[in-house]
């Protein structure tokens, strides 16, 4: 059966397909004719988007559906408040049977050219030893590099996609690279970029990396991945004893405030030239590509401007392409 996929979809069309679960809510009816009964609430995903659905007899709950199934869907798309697949039929599929790439976005760069791109920094960039030593007990460790280049930044807002992390690192240090140049007698370069590197390391236990739509771990959920990128970094730097204890304060600082502000998850705000730095390499690396990634699904016919986005907290106009090559 040919793969629809979820951007496809406009009103009216019949449908039969797989597709992700991504939220899944059983609702009690609250007609008095259907009292004790319930009905499922739903969102579909795949690669191409998301799509709300509803499922008026849902299956027995012995037969429960749960967030990053994949099941295959049978229905027809309707009309309320946007397109909803009100489902006929629903069936969980076994996940060894099913294509990922279907549903699990991967990063547009090779993993393998990110990561050599990385350690050609630290052998080229990172001039001070205690910092070098530091990034090669993480670096050099397969299992970690392993994990790290396949992880994504995040689960929904930026770089939510196989090898994201790497790809959002390798943006951050790009970033922070060109605030080094600004001041240069202010920055220390390799300690930047140190920061750069390990800043979300965390996020490789954040995330289910076995999960289609990188569901949080139990530890991801409860501790975050500041916290446990600080001890992670604790436990390598317990192993360099003779580690210089200002670039040790300075990474511990740069680690638990890279979020900038404690409404958004900090600890602390920025409070070095490196932690500031830092923080606002990390925002613009995932404020671009948050952009980006909608401006990818800009339908032209739809206008000049795209829905309202929460994330961003704006709608954003996408100028049309005659327009964007006149200014050229």
């Amino acid at each position: 059966m040919k793969k629809q996929m979820i951007k496809d979809l406009r009103t009216g069309d019949e449908v039969e397909t797989q597709a992700l679960i991504l939220e899944i809510n059983r609702v009690p009816f609250s007609a008095p004719h259907r009292a004790g009964e319930s009905f499922l609430k739903l969102i579909l995903g795949d690669v191409s988007g998301r799509v709300k659905a509803v499922m008026w007899d849902p299956p027995r709950e012995d037969e429960e559906i749960k967030p990053d199934d994949v099941v295959f869907v049978r229905g027809s798309v309707g009309d309320y408040h946007g397109p909803q697949v009100v489902i006929s039929d629903l069936r969980k599929l076994d996940p060894a049977k099913v294509n990922r790439s279907f549903f699990q976005p991967v990063s547009k760069r090779d993993p393998k050219e990110m990561m050599a791109e990385l350690k050609k920094v630290i052998d080229e960039d990172i001039e001070d030893k205690d910092l070098r030593a530091l990034l090669e007990l993480f670096f050099n460790e397969g299992e970690f590099s392993r994990r790290f280049a396949l992880a994504p930044a995040a689960r929904t807002i930026h770089h939510n996609y196989v090898s994201g992390l790497l790809e959002h690192t390798l943006e951050v240090v790009f970033f922070c690279r060109q605030q080094a140049v600004l001041y240069p007698d202010k920055i220390q370069l390799d300690l930047l970029l140190t920061g750069a590197f390990l800043h979300d390391i965390g996020k490789i236990d954040e995330y289910r990396q076995e999960s289609l739509s990188f569901e949080f771990t139990d530890r991801g959920k409860l501790v975050g991945h500041i916290s446990i990128g600080k001890e992670m970094l604790d436990r390598k730097l317990a192993e360099l004893p003779n580690f210089s204890p200002r670039l040790k304060l300075e990474l511990e600082h740069m680690m638990l405030a890279h979020h900038g502000n404690r409404e958004w998850g900090s600890p602390e705000v920025p409070k070095t030239i490196h932690a500031f730095a830092l923080y606002y390499a990390d925002l613009l690396s995932a404020r671009l590509n948050q952009f980006a990634i909608l401006m990818d699904k800009h339908v032209p016919d739809s206008g000049d401007w795209m829905d309202w986005d929460r994330f961003l907290e704006r709608s954003i106009y996408v100028p049309p392409a005659e327009e964007s090559e006149k200014s050229l």
